[in-house]
């Protein structure tokens, strides 16, 4: 990783889900900052990539969760981004804004209008409203997010990871229809019904047409530093990998790629990840995440959800100590490996987090250099 290997401060991408790669990311920037105190200065709405002055962050978020909902664009993931990383966020919930009243969400609902079991905020509606305005006044998502961008400043370039919509459907089992089966929008299955449902198939409804935001290509490509966040491997990491483009680029970029483990000991860090690892046919196990995600330059390695049959994604592998065991594996997969505790219990344990994977890129570059 050129950038930090030279002292220039880096250019690094995040593929980021909504909670844990806001934590995630908040910890990069708070690493970032410190060792270049000129890097996401408050009030800085995006840094430069490719500055030279600055170390810059460029955070493509997954956008499956995304629904409309009372006639309005609600963007799950974006939204808890820029809001924990603007300081807007509920902390205590871990979604949505703080200091929220719900009078509006209790008037839909006398209405008989949305989701009753799908609450938003009053504050957090302003945001689904200018959003909507702008779409339909033709203004694309990701132009639509700048301009959000631009009052809450979240210190990253923050793009959705395609400005088409690709809804993520939950196939359920359903006796009472034809085929036995019925479709769900992941919200509703995840949030009204807590993934108790078992999944049979999750689905991006007209991924194969959908194409990479602006700037999402370009930044991998021009990247120090591909980061995958500790966010759910199938609906989060495994949506943005499903657009057409964007896991051949990470494939392709010269810079290392490194992931962090959302499994500590066989259980996930945050959410029902299980029960979507669980459909696709993968244990719970760190190091089944990792050999899902696959070894770069390892050659065909099976089927990343949704993104097709290719060659691996990662080079490294941050794993917990309860999964240290592991290590030996990985490394016979051609995944670098470093074993330190992974739990986001403040944000100067989560920025160590970051610090340990950017020293693990630093070692994978130096070893590749070496072979050659």
């Amino acid at each position: 990783m050129s950038g930090v290997e030279h002292g220039r401060p880096p250019h690094i991408v995040v593929l980021a889900g909504g909670v844990g790669g806001s934590r995630f990311t908040r910890g990069l920037l708070h690493h970032l900052r410190t060792e270049w105190p000129a890097s996401g200065a408050a009030g800085s709405a995006e840094s430069v990539p490719g500055s030279g002055t600055t170390a810059s962050v460029t955070v493509v978020a997954n956008t499956g969760d995304d629904l409309w909902l009372a006639g309005l664009r609600v963007c799950p993931d974006l939204d808890s981004i820029m809001y924990a990383l603007g300081d807007a966020a509920d902390e205590q919930r871990g979604w949505g804004r703080r200091d929220e009243s719900e009078r509006v969400s209790a008037e839909l609902t006398a209405y008989g209008v949305g989701w009753p079991w799908f609450t938003l905020g009053d504050l957090d509606l302003g945001t689904h409203i200018a959003r909507s305005s702008w779409l339909r006044d033709g203004l694309p998502l990701s132009e639509a997010t700048r301009r959000l961008c631009a009052r809450w400043r979240p210190g990253v370039t923050l793009i959705p990871a395609t400005d088409d919509e690709v809804p993520t459907l939950v196939t359920v089992a359903d006796g009472d229809a034809p085929d036995g089966t019925r479709q769900l929008h992941f919200e509703e299955w995840w949030v009204r019904h807590r993934a108790a449902l078992p999944a049979l198939a999750f689905t991006q409804d007209g991924v194969a047409d959908a194409r990479p935001a602006p700037g999402v290509l370009e930044a991998i490509a021009d990247a120090d530093l591909v980061l995958f966040a500790p966010s759910n491997p199938v609906v989060s990491i495994g949506t943005i990998l499903g657009i057409p483009g964007i896991a051949e680029a990470v494939r392709r970029t010269a810079a290392p790629v490194i992931a962090v483990s959302p499994i500590i000991g066989g259980s996930v860090v945050r959410g029902m990840a299980d029960a979507c690892l669980h459909a696709i046919g993968v244990e719970t196990s760190a190091v089944a995440v990792a050999e899902h995600y696959g070894a770069r330059g390892s050659g065909p390695s099976g089927e990343v959800h949704g993104a097709g049959p290719g060659g691996g994604l990662i080079d490294g592998w941050l794993v917990d100590p309860a999964d240290a065991a592991a290590a030996p594996r990985l490394e016979e997969a051609g995944i670098r490996p470093l074993v330190r505790p992974l739990w986001f219990h403040s944000v100067e344990e989560t920025a160590a987090i970051a610090a340990d994977a950017i020293a693990l890129a630093e070692s994978v570059t130096a070893g590749s250099v070496a072979r050659r």
